[in-house]
């Protein structure tokens, strides 16, 4: 059904009751409430046309057979013709008669099965109708007559009963008056007993003169030979039942086959008598069939019911297919920020409408304007879709070539060395690369993450990550601890387990990786290695000698104090991790660094995890994409191959990929930058989307505040990690009163758009390892733009901090100074009131401010007119000497008041 249906038509339709309906719809678990107007849905019609269909079907056929058709009878007595109409119910019981004179008692054999049927109208002769008019006594009650039909003849139902002959009106002839009596008298003795009813006959044939005998007789012994015809749809009903019924009782009998009861000896005398009991074997087998029955394992139709268990089974999974494509059709995969055009494809909807939804949202979007993940999931759910949203990045998965069991084998392990600044990590790797990267280490700290590779004495190698142990480089320690096997905590023996080092062990306990712990400067007079353990188990990190399962080992970086026993541990725990990787598939891994360089350009530090990178490759890292041109090991070497845990210094990248992105080797360039061009295109979307906009309740708050400030900068830096650790950093020294905003940050070194800019949003530009050039330096010089140079990243942070604080508007704290009584006032004509005073404490002098205190309450706040001593102006007086004052267009000084003197002191205000 294409729709729901009003429960009184589909009654109407079916020809059943509404209560019928009701009641069957309700049984069958389907709630209705009776109500003529209530709707039905499509699965309740389909029930009703299969169980009320048989009435339906009925009700067709009666229409078929023109039972409704109207039905009238003629009547001719004396030569007058009448016509009346019959009701359905009257048809049983009457004939047509016509021409025929009519006694009170007509002796008549009519039999019951005669079918019925109108007869036409004979035209009767002008000259043979006479004067005098008939009176029309009624119909013939036949049924009164106790008409009997021959009882040999019996109606066949299974045939169709022939048409009934009509009985036509002829002219009279001269009768033969033996005949007619013969004719008349022959049909009474056959019914001498029939029954009468005076009072009916009375009333009928009160105003008759008498009947008119015509000569004709009627032979209805013709209509006792025909079967009566099917009159209504409960007798057609009825004659069909039988059939049925008698077919179904012949199915049970077939296991007893040549049995007393079957064939045409079912019913007969004897048949019953030869019942027999029946044995335990029969009852079993009976059991047997009943059951084979009711689980659908009848061994009779067993291949017929195994093709149609084999057709459900084909039907409901192409409807479950059918069911998953209709639902997958309204679930469409988007990336944030796509434009109305491409949602309103997506749809398959026109962009108007997508924009008429957007405006019933409150929002006026044009075709090509991006939506944010919100509004497009409320547009979306207006027409019926729902949106997954991928990955801002190509999936991985399409990207990574699978790995081949043929060619895994064990590959080094990486291993990551972590810590508190200045406690030996570079000075520990320097020792084992028998190399000094702490002298070329600005300030002597590690400012960046560096990746080497070792290659022990015993000729096994080990992949080294340095992280720098300051609190600002805590991504670069997480992103260290995500592309490791192993960590190695380097801990000093005369310090303590700093802040820096407990956030170094939660990265390597959230990345799930092994921990060793190196108690480094042991060497040292006052070296504490207990006191290390003590506080890591005070932690929960019980190290072996403690009882614990992790591992640690006393070793001095500088001496080289048991680092070959570090070593031998580090590579214990590799095999235990049983590492190995495909080195034949593409290559993949993680960016480690990017930077510019003058000459060659971006240089990205890439670490292989897995396959083998070559040069040549076409290499995608975030959204920057390229061909291998060169690489280069820690030293500077040349690389053309490395393999599964190497790092590599790459060439030919278009830009300076993110700390942290993954990369990947592509066969097709064009594929490449498709990805990339997605990627750059989410990026820039992104940093307009989350760019902070003004808001009235923003400058509602700026306003309580009185002095808000805003402090834009543009960071430059050698490398992004760095660039990363100090944006960071600088972010977090906003306070209420001054917001630090970083509008721009790129590796490389200062330029004039970077000065450009700055100009533009009134901001200061700092480099971190970088210098600007000379054109940009002299635009800088024009535009008048400050320029920060920094070398170490905590100088950075503090400079700014300072300026910061210079940007905040001093604060005024008020300072009682003096306190004066007044013992006398004298009233001076154009001068004023004189007081005479006494400083009992402090100092007063020309410029203090004063305020008049009289009984606790301040009457008068204001400045000093003049301060004498005896008749000469002076600059102070100090406590304990009595002076002369007036006070500045006050006049109402009384004895006893108390004159306090105040100022306001500035006070450095503070972040």
């Amino acid at each position: 059904m294409a729709g729901a249906e009003r429960l009184s038509k589909v009654a109407k339709e079916l020809g059943v009751g509404v209560k019928t309906i009701t009641d069957f719809l309700n049984d069958a678990g389907i709630e209705c409430d009776g109500r003529p107007s209530t709707k039905i849905s499509g699965e309740a019609h389909n029930l009703l046309l299969q169980n009320f269909s048989n009435d339906m079907e009925v009700r067709e056929k009666s229409k078929e057979l023109g039972l409704n058709r109207e039905k009238r009878v003629t009547i001719s007595i004396d030569d007058q013709v009448r016509e009346k109409p019959l009701r359905d119910d009257d048809m049983e019981d009457e004939v047509i008669i016509k021409n025929i004179s009519v006694k009170p008692i007509i002796d008549i054999p009519v039999s019951k099965t005669a079918p019925v049927e109108e007869a036409p109208k004979a035209p009767e002769p002008e000259e043979e109708k006479k004067p005098e008019g008939v009176n029309v006594v009624g119909k013939i009650d036949l049924s009164s007559l106790n008409l009997k039909t021959r009882p040999d003849k019996k109606a066949k139902p299974e045939k169709a009963p022939p048409a009934p002959k009509k009985v036509e009106a002829k002219k009279p002839e001269p009768p033969v008056k033996k005949e007619e009596k013969k004719e008349v008298e022959k049909p009474k003795p056959e019914v001498p007993e029939a029954p009468v009813k005076p009072e009916r006959i009375e009333t009928k044939f009160e105003k008759l003169s008498g009947p008119k005998l015509t000569g004709e007789t009627i032979d209805l012994s013709k209509f006792a030979k025909k079967p009566k015809p099917v009159a209504s749809s409960n007798e057609d009903k009825d004659r069909e039942i039988p059939r049925k019924k008698k077919r179904r009782r012949i199915a049970p009998e077939k296991p007893n086959a040549g049995g007393p009861n079957k064939g045409p000896h079912k019913g007969r005398k004897g048949a019953r008598a030869e019942a027999v009991e029946p044995t335990q074997e029969d009852i079993q087998k009976e059991i047997k069939e009943t059951l084979a029955r009711l689980s659908g394992k009848s061994g009779k139709s067993k291949g017929a019911k195994h093709r149609k268990a084999k057709r459900e089974s084909f039907s409901q999974h192409q409807e479950e297919l059918r069911e998953q494509e209709e639902a997958e059709k309204n679930i469409l995969q988007v990336t944030e920020f796509v434009t109305v055009n491409e949602l309103a494809s997506l749809m398959d909807v026109s962009a108007n409408e997508v924009i008429g939804a957007c405006m019933a949202l409150g929002m006026f979007v044009s075709i090509n304007q991006r939506l944010d993940a919100e509004t497009l999931t409320l547009v979306a759910e207006e027409f019926g879709y729902y949106l997954e949203f991928t990955s801002s990045d190509v999936e991985d998965s399409t990207l990574v070539e699978a790995d081949s069991e043929e060619r895994i084998s064990p590959r080094p392990p990486i291993v990551t060395v972590m810590g508190h600044v200045d406690h030996g990590k570079t000075s520990l790797l320097d020792y084992v690369r028998k190399a000094n990267v702490i002298a070329g280490e600005a300030g002597g700290i590690t400012q960046h993450i560096g990746a080497y590779k070792v290659t022990l004495d015993n000729e096994k190698t080990i992949c080294f990550l340095d992280t720098p142990g300051h609190e600002a480089f805590t991504a670069m320690r997480s992103r260290g601890a995500q592309v490791t096997d192993i960590v190695i905590i380097v801990i000093a023996a005369d310090d303590n387990v700093m802040p820096q080092t407990k956030e170094a062990i939660n990265h390597a306990q959230a990345a799930g990786v092994p921990i060793i712990f190196a108690i480094n400067k042991v060497d040292r007079p006052n070296a504490n290695p207990e006191k290390i353990k003590e506080e890591l188990a005070a932690m929960n990190y019980l190290v072996e000698d403690w009882g614990g399962k992790f591992q640690s080992q006393d070793i001095s970086a500088k001496t080289g104090l048991n680092v070959d026993e570090l070593l031998e541990k580090v590579l214990l725990e590799a095999e235990l991790l049983d590492l190995k990787a495909d080195a034949g598939k593409r290559a993949t891994g993680t960016v480690i660094e990017a930077e510019l360089d003058k000459g060659k350009g971006y240089v990205s530090t890439l670490l292989v995890q897995g396959g083998t990178l070559k040069i040549g490759d076409v290499l995608l890292a975030g959204a920057n994409t390229g061909r291998v041109k060169a690489m280069f090991n820690e030293r500077g070497q040349n690389v053309y191959e490395a393999g599964p845990a190497t790092p590599v210094a790459v060439l030919g990248l278009s830009g300076a990929p993110s700390a942290g992105d993954k990369f990947n080797i592509l066969d097709d360039e064009k594929e490449a930058r498709n990805i990339a061009n997605k990627r750059q295109q989410l990026q820039r979307e992104q940093g307009v989307r989350t760019k902070r906009h003004i808001t009235l309740d923003e400058i509602g708050r700026r306003i309580a505040i009185g002095d808000f400030q805003e402090l834009n900068v543009i960071v430059k830096g050698d490398v992004d990690g760095s660039i990363e650790a100090l944006s960071d950093s600088l972010l977090n020294l906003s306070t209420e009163k001054i917001q630090v905003n970083v509008i721009h940050k790129s590796v490389g070194g200062i330029s004039e758009s970077d000065i450009l800019l700055a100009s533009a949003s009134n901001a200061i530009v700092i480099g971190f390892q970088v210098r600007p050039s000379v054109s940009a330096r002299a635009l800088a010089e024009k535009e008048e733009i400050d320029i920060r140079l920094y070398s170490i990243i905590y100088q950075a942070i503090e400079e700014l901090k300072l300026a910061m604080v210079g940007m905040l508007k001093p604060t005024f704290e008020e300072k009682v100074v003096c306190n004066i009584e007044v013992r006398e006032t004298f009233k001076i004509t154009k001068v004023g009131t004189i007081a005479g005073c006494y400083v009992l404490d402090g100092t007063v002098t020309r410029n203090t401010k004063v305020r008049i205190i009289r009984d606790g309450i301040v009457v008068y706040s204001g400045g000093l007119g003049s301060l004498k001593r005896f008749k000469d102006d002076v600059k102070e007086v100090k406590k304990g000497f009595e002076c002369g004052l007036n006070i500045e267009n006050y006049n109402d000084i009384k004895v006893g008041d108390i004159i306090e003197g105040y100022e306001q002191v500035e006070v450095k205000s503070t972040l």
